[in-house]
């Protein structure tokens, strides 16, 4: 392994995703590919079930810029990135879902805001100009909606949308904000931007291109414990 830090780590938390992790990786190294960037992928197994490691294991071999961080148990995904980030060795760091729901070639509008002076930027699908191409179902909108408001309200003011699955990080700041985190679950997003707002990081909302995909693993029980771990945030 090369003792240069790369340009770019990419995170993707993985839990139950063969299906779809080899498109992503297939994805993701060729728009890097075409960027000038020097990178490497960690792919953080959140002790899937499934065939998703031994997926990442292979790609690993194929092209020694992609990494497995292999999980035993599933912890959540706030776990599984906070591992992501606290491996990677990148000066900057980008956390995708595998789901790749904001694509890729997406990044450059985020590469712009930390090229302009912040320390974090966070795709949204709130922002103005940002665009929903598949919509997620009704009920699930209202229930995001909702957890958004409670979120901007005591959690992060000024942003309008914490949990989209697409934020790139200032490296060292990154692995700083992360190394104290504890939220192992979905609400994970909330408390890394507390922290960077507590530091006083600059964060930038960046609309971007999202769309629904099927096979989400949150349901709508999942919403109470978000809930929990958001009041355990604020409670610090």
């Amino acid at each position: 392994m090369s003792q240069t830090p790369p340009d770019l780590s990419v995170v993707i938390p993985a839990y139950d995703e063969e299906h779809r992790l080899g498109a992503a990786l297939a994805a993701v190294g060729r728009h890097l590919d075409t960027t000038g960037l020097t990178w490497e992928v960690i792919v953080a197994d959140d002790g899937s079930a499934d065939g998703t490691a031994a997926l990442a294991a292979r790609a690993a071999l194929a092209d020694p810029r992609v990494r497995l961080l292999a999980g035993r148990a599933n912890r959540g995904k706030g776990h599984a990135v906070r591992r992501g980030v606290l491996a990677s060795r990148g000066r900057q760091v980008l956390f995708t879902d595998a789901d790749l729901a904001t694509p890729i070639e997406d990044l450059h509008l985020l590469r712009e805001r930390l090229a302009a002076g912040a320390c974090a930027a966070i795709g949204s699908r709130a922002c103005p100009g940002a665009r929903v191409e598949v919509p997620q179902r009704a009920a699930r909108r209202i229930l995001g909606t909702l957890g958004n408001l409670l979120i901007r309200t005591l959690a992060v003011p000024g942003i309008r949308d914490t949990q989209c699955g697409f934020k790139l990080f200032d490296g060292e700041k990154a692995r700083a904000a992360f190394a104290p985190a504890r939220v192992d679950g979905w609400a994970f997003d909330v408390e890394i931007l507390r922290l960077f707002a507590r530091a006083g990081w600059r964060v930038d909302e960046v609309p971007v291109r999202w769309s629904h995909r099927a096979g989400s693993k949150v349901r709508p029980h999942h919403y109470l414990r978000v809930l929990t771990e958001i009041c355990g945030v604020i409670a610090r």
